[in-house]
């Protein structure tokens, strides 16, 4: 006689990204500290941020670097957040 009751049941460990430390990487390496908390995120900001400092000698990443500290805020916050909705989820 099997009790399903007992059945094993495989824990995902997952921490969750500290939005202050994305910030605090963010501002300081740029489009670069976003790869803490966004892969694409940063790929994208880095590209941009590429151009935009060619194009505009450098005074283009006055506009780059803030979105990029807010974008990789932003990304954190919400991967903390899908991540707990799937932890609720799953009990």
């Amino acid at each position: 006689m099997s009790d399903e009751n007992n059945t094993v049941r495989p824990v995902v460990v997952t921490t969750t990204k500290s939005v202050g430390i994305s910030i605090i990487l963010t501002v300081l390496f740029g489009s670069l500290g976003m790869f803490y908390s966004t892969v694409w995120g940063a790929v994208i900001m880095t590209i941009l941020s590429i151009i935009v400092g060619i194009a505009t000698v450098g005074i283009g990443l006055l506009v780059t670097w803030p979105i990029s500290i807010i974008w990789g805020a932003m990304a954190a916050s919400s991967y903390n957040k899908k991540l707990l909705v799937a932890a609720g989820q799953q009990v």
